[in-house]
């Protein structure tokens, strides 16, 4: 079950010239992108918008990330403002992996851009955020926020972009892209053994940890037999969180023995504020990361999402 370091920009220096600046509206497409990639069972971790760039990098390098992925928007010299256009993915050049990543989110982003022979992967070697992380990296320049057309393109379609890019991201680590819907509370339901979590929607993915009879869970998305879901517990938080330097929330995917819990009442996913990141649950499992936001702090909590 990989591991998500999302890193949108903490630049509130640079306005936009609609509305709003950079670290709003990136911080605004990492809250719409998470819930996506949280169904699909990408775990995520975003950087302290308190912290800068070198922030991101510091604690980015603190865990055992797979991936981090920074998105910001880009700004033409003063002689050519409000001139450029343009999506440029930046990769370091001797990272085979941010090259695919980088390719990937082209392809995903040019059916939606206006002008999708300006969407390319760039090698780089001056940006900090793509240099000097220890997980592979790609940084998105998002369209110029300078530029009226491309800032009204992304502040216009921030839910259809958060889909491309989590779906580049799902295609990447080889994972299902699910819409989320409704959290659902369920409990499991066996004859007396444990139910594993699964890193992958897949009787053959790692079992990452055991959910005893009568866990409860919360259900994020269904793919085929299997359930993108997240469990509290000290039990399976323990178990998860050897499995990272960082705490994790687990997701995995569960098999039919989960019950729904006749008292539970369906819950939207959160965009903002506290948010809970998945994984797939059936007899399998990933894990999970759970975020709280406050003012600009940032805490993290154990616990375990699953593929059951």
């Amino acid at each position: 079950m990989p591991f998500l370091f999302l890193s949108p920009s903490t630049q509130e220096f640079n306005p936009y010239i609609t509305e709003g600046n950079e670290e709003y509206w990136m911080n605004l497409l990492a809250d719409r992108m998470e819930p996506y990639l949280h169904a699909s069972g990408v775990n995520t971790v975003r950087n302290d918008p308190a912290a800068g760039a070198a922030g991101a990098i510091r604690l980015s390098n603190q865990g055992d990330y797979d991936f981090h992925l920074a998105l910001h928007s880009n700004a033409s010299p003063e002689a050519l403002a409000g001139q450029q256009r343009g999506v440029d993915f930046y990769y370091y050049p001797a990272s085979t992996a941010g090259l695919r990543m980088a390719n990937i989110l082209v392809d995903n982003i040019k059916p939606i851009y206006p002008l999708p022979e300006r969407v390319q992967a760039r090698p780089t070697t001056a940006i900090g955020e793509v240099r000097r992380t220890k997980a592979p990296s790609v940084l998105a320049e998002l369209g110029y926020h300078d530029n009226t057309d491309d800032a009204n393109w992304l502040t216009g379609n921030l839910d259809e972009i958060a889909q491309a890019l989590s779906l580049g991201v799902t295609e990447y680590f080889g994972l299902p892209f699910l819409i989320p819907g409704q959290l659902r509370d369920a409990v499991v339901r066996t004859d007396g053994d444990s139910l594993n979590l699964r890193a992958l929607p897949s009787a053959e993915g790692p079992v990452l940890a055991q959910m005893p009879n009568g866990a409860p869970v919360r259900i994020l998305a269904q793919y085929d037999a299997w359930y993108s879901v997240f469990m509290t517990g000290s039990t399976a938080s323990q178990k998860a969180g050897t499995l990272r330097n960082s705490p994790p929330f687990q997701p995995s995917f569960p098999s039919r023995r989960v019950s729904m819990s006749p008292s539970a009442q369906p819950r939207s996913f959160p965009q903002t504020g506290q948010t809970r990141k998945a994984s797939f649950a059936s007899s399998t499992n990933p894990q999970l990361r759970h975020r709280q936001t406050i003012g600009r702090s940032l805490r993290y909590n154990r616990s375990v999402c699953i593929w059951l």
